[in-house]
């Protein structure tokens, strides 16, 4: 029998489910143990001292369910929290904010790249650094045209426009993602990125994918939508290439086993979903979100800084 690995995945609420969907589908020796943190969405609007609690918090708890590599599903956490997150725990994990600047880089054909994002996204300027950082370690545009522009110093490649976004989370979190109020809203959020002229439109929160279809129909088919969960679930394939690489050269059996803990006794399992808030709200708009998937949600609960179910 295949060893699956354990990976573990945590977001404010529903929208790392966005990430949860790409690596189900593409990564099918891979189990995955989500954690949404509902009683506490949204994060858009937290300090970082407060994202860096929560994510010790979700990133113990995934360890404690077995997790052996941590994806940070969650664009805020990944601008703000992440690199303490590696600092204070020995495991891998990957973030949202370098693969979605490189797959921006990648697909822009005019070089006007935008970002839409919580408002604690958007000041950290992380993607903005993230595209400088994808250009500076080599990352080009397909675009032959860009390409050769850019490189001979004629043309620009930039995150020219960054727009927060506040009102996404709460109506994608209250399942209206397809409503008139999402329409509305997004228009007005929308309406500034494109004065800017951008042709490459980051989805800054694992929550926008959700909008996807209401953002192409105010944006029309000039502007690329660019889904950082895309370029995430490519990293982990290396990632998770590494990790076998290892296990083979220590020739330990154990390293290529499904870690114990809390997944023992488990083992049909393919996904398991915790949230901290309403566990019935989350599996009723997770199934409405990706028809139908998810069986059942376990709640855990906060005692002296961790967490039990």
């Amino acid at each position: 029998m295949r060893k699956q690995r354990v990976i573990g995945l945590f977001d404010s609420g529903v929208g790392g489910l966005t990430v949860a969907k790409q690596i189900l589908e593409q990564l099918p020796d891979v189990r995955i143990v989500y954690f949404g943190d509902t009683a506490r969405v949204p994060y858009g609007n937290r300090s970082q001292e407060e994202l860096i609690r929560f994510g010790e918090e979700s990133v113990s708890f995934l360890i404690g369910q077995g997790a052996e590599a941590i994806v940070v599903a969650c664009n805020t956490s990944s601008a703000t929290a992440l690199p303490t997150l590696r600092e204070r725990f020995d495991i891998p994990m990957i973030g949202m904010i370098d693969p979605g600047a490189r797959l921006a880089v990648k697909k822009t054909i005019a070089g006007r790249i935008g970002l839409i994002a919580t408002e604690t996204t958007v000041r950290s300027k992380a993607y903005s650094l993230g595209v400088s950082r994808a250009l500076a370690r080599g990352s080009v545009p397909e675009n032959e045209v860009l390409r050769s522009a850019w490189q001979h110093g004629e043309q620009a490649i930039a995150l020219v426009k960054a727009q927060g976004c506040p009102l996404f989370v709460p109506l994608i979190e209250a399942g209206l993602a397809d409503s008139w109020q999402a329409r509305g809203i997004a228009k007005t959020y929308l309406a500034p990125l494109q004065s800017s002229g951008v042709d490459a439109l980051i989805l800054g929160c694992t929550h926008y994918p959700f909008l996807e279809p209401v953002l192409k129909e105010i944006l029309g088919e000039d502007v690329l939508i660019v889904d950082p969960a895309l370029a995430v679930v490519e990293e982990l394939k290396e990632l998770l290439g590494q990790m076998k690489q290892r296990a083979e050269a220590k020739s330990d059996p154990s390293l290529e086993s499904v870690s114990t803990s809390a997944v023992s006794g488990k083992s049909q399992w393919r996904a398991r979903y915790f949230v901290s808030g309403d566990p019935e709200l989350f599996r009723q708009v997770g199934n409405t979100l990706l028809q139908d998937s998810i069986e059942s949600v376990e709640q855990v609960h906060f005692v002296d800084g961790s967490m039990n179910f």
